[in-house]
């Protein structure tokens, strides 16, 4: 029986998909030390999602017998975050590096459990995502195609 990380393209996407959470679970940590009080109930949610799947990919990888790639032990920023607004644009990145690469997961199987799992975590990076552009003022608030450039 052929599992869903049996095609390179689907493994490189997951791959992909696994390094962009491992970027947003680190950014996560990084922004926690600067946004305000009131957006730390959000922002523990989204870390909380982006661990588990990062966790749910790290095993689906073990389990397809493919060595999940690792973290790195920090991650470059786009620019300095030293201010709430600074460290809500990293997010907006980071959720948005998740949702490209979700999305390309989406477009290279046709494993239902995988597809649910993309949709999810393209969803749930719009969504959030909206919520850091609102407190770093970013333009457009709403992305018009989650998971494009």
């Amino acid at each position: 029986m052929a599992g869903p990380l049996d095609d390179s393209d689907t493994r490189n996407a997951v791959q992909a998909a696994l390094g962009a959470e491992h970027a947003a679970v680190w950014s996560c940590g990084l922004a926690s030390a600067y946004l305000a009080p009131g957006d730390q109930g959000t922002l523990s949610e989204s870390a909380l999602a982006h661990r588990e799947r990062r966790d749910s990919l790290v095993a689906l990888c073990e389990a397809g017998e493919v060595a999940p790639v690792a973290a790195a032990a920090a991650y470059a920023t786009p620019r300095p975050v030293n201010d709430a607004a600074s460290a809500a644009a990293l997010l907006v990145v980071a959720e948005d590096d998740c949702a490209v690469a979700w999305r390309a997961v989406l477009e290279r199987t046709d494993d239902a459990g995988l597809r649910k799992s993309g949709v999810a975590a393209v969803v749930s990076s719009a969504t959030v995502g909206v919520r850091w552009r609102q407190v770093s003022g970013t333009q457009p608030v709403v992305p018009t195609f989650p998971g494009t450039r």
